[in-house]
């Protein structure tokens, strides 16, 4: 199913650039332009940052103002989705009018010109403030030509229709993988196919439960931020390691990893959604990336395998610390 997000056609993977802005990983912009660059001649060019991801002085909007100022002939190749409008440090919403102009004035004018957001949405909707006026805030600036399109991420079914009544919709990011089936039953999927939004799938590989690198809970760092999300304790880890080693009975049998698995599982969804659904699994490798940009294709067994897996499995533990609940499903 071919996809078009704010004008420009993407690939069939984007790219999420959160790991790439994480000071935990303490990644340089040197060594993460290579990355870029690599997920680009990989044709994964719908590129996910935040001014969330990172910290004020140097977040995705500062690598991305190097990266396209060391190669302004890619602006047009990429599609840049920006979330802002959030302070992961207090756990609060700038869903006001005047807090999501504040956001997009100050991203444009740390992007300097360098490069266009096609996408921008606020990265969590607030419970207190009606979604007309924070879509409509952003809907300004499309209006206007300064951003490309209005996202939206972790809403309501609902608040999706009051903000696709109030403006055209580019894209939805939303949370979709093995761990978080959510959408598919809650009537977000169903409203994205009714608009005609595409769905942007993010963390496909379960924060990183489906890549392998953790078998333990003891092999995350100490300051790995995933040690304060509930899915990872240790009562619960577990648990949901046994969801990790059904998938990778039928990554093995299929020769492939079991992140392969979890992404071309994601991507499967959108026949069924009857929308175009794109994974945006991170790297903050180059091999790593380009294992995830490998495209599996999974019969229609092995998705039936995988479906009935699913419905056996319990998961265990909220996905994110108890302070951002009252943010999800807005």
């Amino acid at each position: 199913m071919s996809l078009t997000v704010a004008g420009k056609t993407v690939g069939p993977i984007g790219f999420g650039m959160i790991g790439l802005n994480n000071p935990a990983k303490g990644i340089t912009t040197e060594e993460a332009i290579p990355i870029l660059k690599a997920a680009l001649e990989a044709g994964s060019n719908f590129w996910n940052g935040g001014r969330i991801y990172g910290t004020e002085d140097y977040n995705s909007l500062h690598l991305l103002k190097a990266y396209f100022s060391k190669y302004p002939e890619d602006v047009e190749k990429v599609c840049v989705s920006i979330k802002a409008c959030f302070s992961t440090a207090t756990a609060t919403a700038e869903a006001r009018a005047e807090q999501v102009r504040e956001n997009i004035e100050h991203c444009l004018a740390v992007a300097d010109g360098k490069f266009r957001i096609d996408v921008f949405q606020a990265a969590r909707l607030d419970p207190d403030v009606p979604v007309e006026e924070t879509i409509g805030a952003i809907a300004e600036y499309v209006e206007a030509g300064k951003i490309g399109g209005v996202g939206i991420t972790e809403c309501s079914a609902a608040s999706l229709k009051k903000a696709a009544a109030v403006t055209e919709i580019a894209a939805a990011e939303l949370e979709l993988s093995l761990f978080t089936t959510g959408i598919l039953h809650n009537g977000l999927a169903e409203a994205c196919r009714e608009y005609s939004i595409p769905i942007i799938a993010y963390s496909p590989l379960s924060r990183g439960f489906l890549t392998g690198q953790i078998q333990r809970y003891e092999d995350m760092a100490e300051n790995d931020m995933r040690r304060r999300m509930p899915r990872f304790f240790p009562e619960n880890f577990d648990q949901n390691m046994k969801l990790v080693e059904e998938v990778e009975e039928v990554a093995k049998r299929k020769g492939c990893t079991a992140g392969q698995v979890a992404i071309a599982w994601v991507a499967k969804q959108s026949k069924s959604i009857g929308t175009p659904v794109m994974p945006i699994p991170g790297a903050s490798a180059i091999s790593r990336l380009n294992e995830n940009l490998k495209i599996v294709e999974l019969t229609d067994d092995e998705l039936a395998e995988i479906n009935t897996v699913l419905k056996k499995a319990e998961v265990k533990g909220d996905r994110y610390p108890a302070a951002f609940m009252k943010f999800l499903e807005v």
